[in-house]
């Protein structure tokens, strides 16, 4: 089974493309995910690239920046390509199934991907404190009558 569940924080804002002739949306990031301490006291990281396609590459890049706290859930990918120099390089990249937001950030959306379980037991758009343009997500929402649920 390959299967990875990584928490971290973005190096840096991730950046969205389209893959020349699908279109798919494609972003790369990479995650600084801590080590436990060391016996002196001192931390360490790993940093991990990852890369997220579709729906979930454009909701990581929208609500995303430099800093935030990020849960990933996905597979491990290795690859090779020749470089200019003529040597061959090697990759490794986690691609991401499924993500959600650790942290509150400034007011960004909690998300998963585009359908299915997120794996963290959020799905969709649900965090309670969290913004959207100014206002909150359930300034629109509709109570429901207990007796108007048809089950």
């Amino acid at each position: 089974m390959n299967r990875v569940v990584l928490i971290g924080r973005l190096t840096r804002d991730p950046e969205l493309r389209f893959a020349a002739g699908s279109g798919t949306a494609v972003t790369n990031f990479t995650l600084a995910v801590n080590r436990p301490r060391r016996k002196d006291g001192q931390s360490e990281a790993d940093f991990i690239s990852c890369v997220a396609f579709g729906k979930t590459a454009e909701t990581i890049a929208q609500y995303l920046t430099k800093g935030r706290q990020l849960a990933v859930s996905g597979s491990i990918r290795t690859g090779s390509y020749d470089a200019q120099d003529g040597t061959k390089r090697y990759t490794t990249d986690v691609y991401v199934d499924s993500f959600d937001f650790v942290d509150s950030g400034n007011g960004g959306a909690r998300s998963n991907n585009s359908g299915g379980n997120s794996g963290f037991g959020n799905s969709g758009f649900n965090a309670p404190n969290d913004n959207f343009g100014g206002a909150s997500y359930d300034d629109d929402m509709t109570p429901i009558d207990d007796g108007d649920i048809p089950f």
